[in-house]
């Protein structure tokens, strides 16, 4: 079972898991993070650039990337993660990785996961979770086995992620993401959702059936996965009480 944290806020949410980060760091100063894009992880990393952390050795891979954006395009996965991300928190722009960085894109899958593997695979992953169950941009049908490799967006996804861009028609209609199957080799899972609209996504992925309708739901294969949510994320939680009590009553030894 996932432990799932419920918080007030989304500031409240980026304090927990820069802790978690911070941990790793600390006794891993080479430790390589699964990065994630979007609003959702942003309190995570101001919490985090807030300790004056020496991440200097800290190597970083992103989850995905847009196909078909020209090269220094604003919001391509890349300048994103160089804007909030490595410049944020001081990592050299060297160590962080995205998917199809160089070499033809029939191989950027391969490459990736060969690059992953290369840095001794991924200490801890932060993940968001999308209106359709998505984790990063696995949309629903994907395989559970999958790896890094080129998909379609969905038409939901593609209208969630408009706001971004001067209008639907100039969203990507294809990303490169990693795969359920490599985001499941991550010793660590963090997952983070906020706001109502993310309610039934949450509680899918965290109770409902095990499902490729539902990508975000293979977190359950996962034997450590964290889960922070606020209270509307949460609202869709038959078990949230249990939950809010297993966090209250942390043992000392698993507070650390």
């Amino acid at each position: 079972m996932a432990e799932v944290v419920i918080v007030r806020d989304a500031e409240e949410a980026g304090v927990i898991a820069a802790d978690a980060i911070e941990r790793l760091v600390r006794a891993t100063p080479d430790a390589v993070l699964g990065l994630a894009t979007g609003s959702t992880p942003l309190t995570t990393w101001a919490a985090l650039a807030a300790r004056g952390l020496d991440l200097s050795r800290v190597r970083g891979f992103a989850l995905d990337e847009y196909v078909g954006l020209p090269p220094g395009h604003p919001e391509s996965y890349r300048a994103v993660i160089d804007r909030e991300v490595v410049a944020t928190l001081g990592l050299p722009p060297g160590l962080v990785h995205v998917p199809g960085d160089s070499g033809p894109i029939e191989t950027a899958g391969d490459d990736y996961e060969k690059a992953i593997h290369a840095a001794g695979g991924i200490d801890l992953q932060v993940l968001g979770i999308g209106r359709t169950g998505h984790i990063g941009f696995n949309e629903p049908g994907s395989s559970f086995a999958s790896l890094t490799r080129v998909k379609t967006l969905t038409e939901q996804t593609r209208r969630d992620n408009a706001r971004f861009f001067p209008s639907l028609d100039a969203v990507p209609t294809h990303c490169i993401t990693q795969g359920l199957g490599t985001i499941l080799r991550a010793r660590h899972l963090v997952l983070l959702a906020f706001g109502e609209g993310k309610a039934d996504a949450v509680a899918g992925a965290v109770e409902g059936p095990l499902t490729s309708s539902l990508p975000g739901s293979a977190i359950q294969l996962h034997p450590r996965v964290t889960v922070i949510v606020d209270e509307a994320a949460a609202s869709g939680l038959a078990n949230a009480d249990y939950y809010r009590r297993a966090w209250d009553s942390r043992l000392d030894w698993e507070k650390n």
